[in-house]
């Protein structure tokens, strides 16, 4: 059984190797995002392992006996799902890892910009000696920590949050308010997301409803004290328009770690903009994540070629039998 890579950045795939060479299976590694190079080696592929190769639906199309696609990763944008679904092709993620790294990532980020420790450092770097911060800023037990989404990370964010005294609330249409319950986290509905958070942490899936879901007119609600945390998807803000808002001084900050175009282009108005910090899709990581990283999205592989129950098919909604 031959299993494609289409693509990966690891410093080893002996992981990867070994468990599907166990099941019986062959790995054959790409290293291509060229869509007609895809279609013209994954015809044959009984499996697909992709880290950000476009698997469009014209590859999918040409996919003859393909079994499953795995995604080395939480975020599935760059698969189209609903295609692979209708060719009874399951797409599967690894929802469950990095969860600690990336919760840890966006409090690190919302307390420095919450303590202006990027600006005060600045000042004093620039040779400003103060006492008081460059702006005023809110103490923690008056400030709401929002989450966008109430899922795995969100919600390691929030239990985070919850010593420094926050008022801890979340937005996700999608979860019962018993589970908010449960939590000890008020919910939110979205204009109350926009009026109220005074730090917002985006937790949500890039889908076409959600795309650009902080733009202009949302920006335009929010709080001028309000900061603004990115660690899920770059295309969850309108970066435009969010570079704006902060040169306005119509909100107090952001922390970005995931962009629509990554790298982030050299002239893009968000590395001119004050009050921001930027890091380079890093929030994933931790010398444990990556081997985990691997290891589960082998044996996400291995369990569709053993023909095993397939965790985490992401793409349900839109599968039809296989023929």
């Amino acid at each position: 059984m031959k299993v494609i890579l289409t693509d990966h950045g690891f410093a080893s795939i002996d992981q990867e190797k070994r468990l599907i060479a166990d099941a019986g299976g062959e790995l054959v590694v790409l290293q291509t995002k060229d869509p007609e190079a895809l279609i013209a080696a994954c015809a044959d592929a009984d499996a697909l392992l992709v880290q950000w190769a476009p698997i469009t639906a014209a590859v999918i199309a040409a996919l003859r006996r393909c079994k499953v696609i795995v995604r080395y990763g939480i975020g599935v944008d760059n698969v189209d799902l609903k295609a692979a679904g209708a060719r009874g092709i399951p797409v599967c993620n690894v929802p469950d890892y990095c969860i600690d790294e990336v919760a840890d990532h966006a409090l690190a980020l919302a307390l420095s910009l919450a303590r202006q420790v990027p600006q005060t450092d600045a000042a004093v770097r620039g040779g400003t000696w103060k006492i008081l911060p460059p702006s005023p800023f809110p103490a923690f037990r008056s400030t709401t920590f929002a989450t966008a989404g109430f899922g795995r990370i969100a919600r390691a964010v929030l239990e985070r949050a919850r010593p420094f005294g926050f008022k801890l609330a979340a937005y996700d249409p999608f979860v019962p308010s018993a589970a908010f319950a449960e939590a000890g986290v008020r919910p939110l509905e979205l204009d109350g997301l926009w009026r109220e958070a005074g730090i917002l942490s985006l937790h949500l899936p890039l889908t076409p409803d959600t795309r650009h879901l902080v733009d202009e007119a949302s920006l335009a609600r929010m709080r001028s004290d309000a900061i603004v945390v990115n660690t899920a998807r770059g295309g969850l803000i309108d970066a435009v328009a969010l570079a704006r808002a902060l040169g306005d001084k119509r909100i107090a900050g952001a922390g970005l770690d995931v962009f629509e175009t990554e790298p982030l282009e050299p002239d893009h108005p968000l590395r001119r903009a004050p009050n921001v910090i930027l890091t380079s899709h890093t929030a994933w990581y931790s010398g444990g994540s990556v081997p985990e990283l691997q290891r589960k999205s082998a044996e996400a592989i291995v369990r569709a070629l053993r023909g095993e129950p397939l965790v985490h098919v992401v793409n349900t909604a839109f599968l039809t039998p296989s023929p």
